[in-house]
């Protein structure tokens, strides 16, 4: 119990230090002031990071958050990190990861869980690196205690629950943003402009050039982009013979819910189509810490039908995405043909208005809730699966204003701007040189399923589920974090870079993010020095700059 009150009185500390920084620091200043050098939309793990490069190079900032919580899906669950190569992860991205490594080096970190009992084994390297003094494994509310720590320390002001005014909000003037409005009336003005939301709602507003859905494979002459049916790589597809209709075998009887009749396009076409999202639910086995997971209002059991029919051909590996988190705690993410996934459910989020997409996000919500629910409590479940299932629930010390659910639904890919360079498949496997580089990159190409359809003998299958190795390492260029010049002069874009769909699959890792929020923010940092628009920042100065920092470019 002492460390939970220390943990809440640890937060209650941050945010009073914080709003105390705001209202007795540059006293020439008025307090409601809403103008800085740079305004950064997002809360995002690259928010914070772009904040803090930010403000350490002697510029005013303000992050203007839609989110309660900072951190997005760093401190939303996503706690087993998707690293690749931890070598090419450096600046203030390896300061987050370090700074998780010296909580977890005290006694007091461990309250559910001896230290020396964590299996300390993630990614194929130890979770807690005291060679590097980083770590890379983690609860949620530990890496919001960071992200908060490093507002607090760096006296960041943040302005949460502020969402842009995407109809009216942004004002533009010779091709630059002036301000910014949000929904409460709010208006921020400043010189430069930072979008690092998933949604890239900013970046649209401001007229930005942008993608939604897959890329044909002839637009950017890729292998693994566009429709790709009969690609089998993970293990997320159907293996045995399962009939989609209400009666097994009977097309009069009607489709399963999650099952769509439509065509799923010709093999490496392009579509308006987006890969699955779901929740990276904290749960836990330890009983003191548990809550049995809950039965979500309108819950259908046929909602799950699949899955019986799954576990019916002898399905076993439920378990397999339980990754261990400390504590007694797991990161869980989607496996197998039928998981957390909600395929086919989101397609019209990006562009959505913010009320369509709560009930988006409800509907993720009650369909992962139902989940859960169904395979601890239905009788259809193999009673193996289902006895070590009851065993589970959700986690009582995470996301306690939430429900214990995550705060921050996983969106692996909503809008990609087309910007002044784009990333491609062709870059990332060192087909083609990367002009610029700001950052680098190194996880697999690695794309969830996109849609769940009927294949010519009447079995249903998933479309869409790519994993393709980079072959190592690959750089990021500075022209994908920028518009097009004629698009916007003093707008970066380090979350919903340009990039196409497939590229995007390996680059969209949150280290990445905070590496790309870093740089972006340096870039606008000497654009200000410079008096310069985005687009011709000096390369060279830049690379210094970031280099001098840490962060590892080439």
């Amino acid at each position: 119990m002492r460390q939970k009150l220390s943990y809440l009185g640890y937060l209650i500390l941050v945010m009073l230090v914080s709003s105390l920084s705001f209202s007795c620091g540059n006293s020439d200043k008025p307090v409601n002031n809403n103008e800085a050098d740079i305004i950064i939309y997002g809360g995002t793990s690259a928010a914070i990071s772009a904040a803090v490069e930010a403000k350490r190079s002697g510029k005013s900032v303000i992050v203007v958050s839609p989110d309660i919580h900072l951190g997005g899906l760093s401190s939303g669950g996503l706690g087993y990190t998707d690293t690749g190569d931890k070598s090419v992860i450096g600046g203030l991205a390896r300061e987050f990861y370090h700074r998780v490594w010296q909580h977890y080096n005290t006694n007091e970190a461990w309250n559910w869980q001896k230290k020396e009992e964590y299996g300390n084994q993630g990614q194929g390297t130890p979770a807690m690196d005291g060679e590097n003094r980083t770590m890379w494994i983690f609860e949620p509310h530990v890496a919001e205690m960071v992200f908060e720590s490093m507002v607090a320390e760096d006296q960041i002001r943040v302005d949460r629950d502020e969402w842009l005014d995407r109809e009216n909000g942004v004002k533009m003037e010779n091709g630059n943003i002036v301000s910014i409005t949000t929904l409460s009336g709010k208006t921020y003005s400043g010189k430069m402009f930072l979008d690092t939301t998933y949604e890239g709602d900013l970046m649209a507003a401001a007229g930005v050039s942008y993608h939604v859905g897959r890329e044909g494979k002839e637009v950017y002459g890729e292998e693994w982009n566009g429709v790709q049916t009969g690609v089998l790589h993970h293990k997320h597809w159907f293996e045995a013979d399962i009939s989609p209709y209400m009666v097994p075998g009977d097309p009069t009887s009607g489709l399963l819910p999650k099952v769509s009749g439509e065509h799923p396009g010709e093999k490496y076409s392009g579509d308006d189509k987006i890969q699955a999202y779901c929740f990276r639910t904290c749960m836990t086995n330890h009983p003191e810490n548990r809550i049995p997971f809950p039965k979500p209002e309108g819950y259908d059991p046929i909602q799950y039908e699949l899955l019986a029919r799954v576990f019916e051909h002898g399905w076993k590996d439920w378990f397999v995405k339980f990754d261990p988190i400390p504590n007694h705690k797991t990161d869980t993410n989607n496996h197998g043909p039928f998981s957390s996934d909600n395929i086919g459910m989101n397609y019209d989020y990006p562009e959505a208005s913010y009320e369509r997409r709560k009930e988006i996000i409800k509907e993720h919500e009650n369909y992962q809730k139902g989940l859960l629910w169904f395979v601890a409590n239905d009788p259809r479940v193999p009673e193996d699966i289902q006895t070590e299932m009851q065993t589970w629930g959700l986690s009582k010390d995470e996301f306690k204003d939430n429900g214990n659910w995550p705060h921050q639904i996983y969106v692996r890919e909503a809008r990609r701007m087309i910007g002044d360079f784009v990333m491609t498949e062709n870059e990332l496997l060192k087909k083609s040189p990367t002009p610029k580089p700001i950052g680098m990159g190194s996880y697999t190409m690695d794309s969830h399923n996109v849609q769940r359809y009927i294949k010519p003998d009447g079995f249903v299958q998933n479309e869409g589920d790519i994993g393709v190795s980079t072959n190592g390492p690959y750089t990021i260029s500075y022209g994908s974090l920028v518009p097009k010049k004629e698009d916007c002069k003093n707008l970066m874009v380090p979350v919903c870079l340009s990039s196409s769909h497939i590229a995007f699959g390996s680059i969209r890792m949150e280290p990445v993010f905070m590496i790309l929020g870093q740089s972006a923010a340096a870039a606008a940092v000497l654009a200000i020095d410079e008096n310069t628009v985005v687009q011709d920042v000096d390369y060279n100065k830049l690379k210094g700059v970031l280099v001098g920092k840490g962060q590892i470019v080439e």
